[in-house]
């Protein structure tokens, strides 16, 4: 399994050197010396898609409280990490507490199955005295690409991830109902159709997908995810600047890039900067946001992210998710997979999207002073320095900013 590594510190201060009207920075949590972050999924070939989920695991050796799996040691514990994030924490974090969605259905696409789902959520749920989301009382439905109910053999990297978004959205939006829509294998083709099922589904106000592939182009694909009324978000990626992934680099949805977030003594009382990983590009083949076409994005074609969420792992999300093929424990989980389905949750809390016939990304832009503007923060260096250079208004690895209530949304 890959590393993600972080941006080195030296490489942070030098960029501050070079952009003397950029804002202070926002203070980066130290890393932890035995940690990384490691991918739930592994590189696939063209035409596929990779799932974004990344897991915060341990290097040091004779741990008591870890699994050996495969040559790598990995957490395995009976209560979620002190480091992660609650679903209070992200509530609170982007002004939605207390908001409700009248029941409106969040949607997540992934592939593969995973037996285990609805017990897992039931955990999660339940640690943090979120109401009950099963099969039977109605909130949570599984289904093939298709619709149907045979769904596709278990995966267990695709389960990390689907763990990861369906406790995303019961942290953001514990009253929302929950669709998982399993496609039997992660080709783009796949992935696609089991969206547009998603999307016949009655009540169906967002669906977040945390995967992608190389740019794709939307004569192609786009029919999968063209779906006004409907609020249809895709994770960047984690490599920073690095060229477009697809479906972010799609013309019809929502992309959603990462942020580090971190308690601190501001009347917010978050700090929020660019994840070091979080994805940004322009795309290739497909055509530019028309919302988007005086934030100056230097993208002659579409420009991504358009917003943003927490996806550092070093901050990310406390999940209840599987640690190895028969058994599930809690561990800390990030990603642009989990900036994704946060932000599809905060879609369906908004109710904004349900009767318009424009697409939902167009409303960050026509609300962008409605956002947290996130001005601090880099990944690396790139032809064009907003494009991986955090400041004042839109920036590739946050976009106009990340969610301050849904107001904008």
């Amino acid at each position: 399994m890959k590393k993600i590594l972080s941006v080195s510190g030296a490489l942070l201060l030098l960029l501050s050197a070079l952009s003397a009207a950029a804002p202070a920075a926002v203070a980066q949590p130290s890393p932890s010396a035995n940690w990384h972050a490691e991918r739930a999924c592994p590189d696939v070939p063209a035409g596929n898609a990779s799932c974004f989920a990344l897991k915060y695991v341990d290097d040091s050796t004779g741990s008591t409280k870890a699994l050996t799996q495969g040559g790598r040691v990995t957490p395995s514990s009976s209560a979620p990490p002190s480091t992660g994030k609650t679903p209070a924490d992200i509530q609170s974090a982007y002004n939605i507490t207390g908001l409700k969605s009248g029941g409106r259905t969040v949607a997540i696409v992934d592939a593969y199955g995973y037996p285990n789902l609805e017990r897992d959520l039931g955990v999660y749920r339940s640690q943090f005295g979120l109401p009950a989301c099963t099969v039977n009382n109605g909130c949570l439905t599984i289904m093939n690409q298709n619709g149907g109910s045979k769904l596709p053999k278990f995966n267990s990297g695709w389960a990390d991830e689907t763990a990861l978004d369906v406790d995303a959205v019961s942290a953001a939006c514990p009253d929302c109902k929950i669709l998982v829509v399993q496609a039997t294998t992660p080709s783009i083709a796949n992935l696609g159709t089991a969206v547009a099922t998603a999307a016949k589904q009655p009540g169906v106000a967002a669906i977040s997908n945390s995967y992608g592939g190389g740019d794709s182009s939307d004569s192609s694909y786009g029919a999968y995810y063209n779906h006004p009324g409907i609020a249809v978000t895709a994770s960047t990626g984690d490599n920073g600047y690095s060229g477009s992934s697809y479906p972010a680099s799609s013309s019809y949805v929502t992309a959603v890039g990462g942020t580090s977030l971190v308690k601190d003594t501001s009347t917010r009382g978050w700090g929020e900067s660019a994840w070091s990983g979080s994805g940004s590009g322009c795309s290739s083949v497909n055509a530019a946001l028309p919302a988007a076409a005086t934030f100056g994005t230097g993208c002659s074609k579409r420009a991504s992210a358009d917003l943003a969420a927490v996806a550092d792992p070093q901050t990310g999300l406390s999940v209840y998710a599987p640690s190895n093929g028969t058994t599930s424990s809690w561990a800390q989980y990030g990603g642009t997979s989990l900036s994704s389905p946060l932000v599809a949750a905060m879609y369906a809390l908004s109710g904004n999207t349900g009767s318009s016939s424009a697409l939902a990304n167009s409303l960050p832009y026509a609300n962008a002073g409605k956002f947290n503007d996130v001005a601090s923060g880099s990944t690396g260096s790139c032809p064009t320095s907003q494009w991986c250079l955090a400041g004042t208004g839109w920036d590739g690895p946050t976009g106009v900013g990340t969610p301050n209530g849904v107001a904008g949304l």
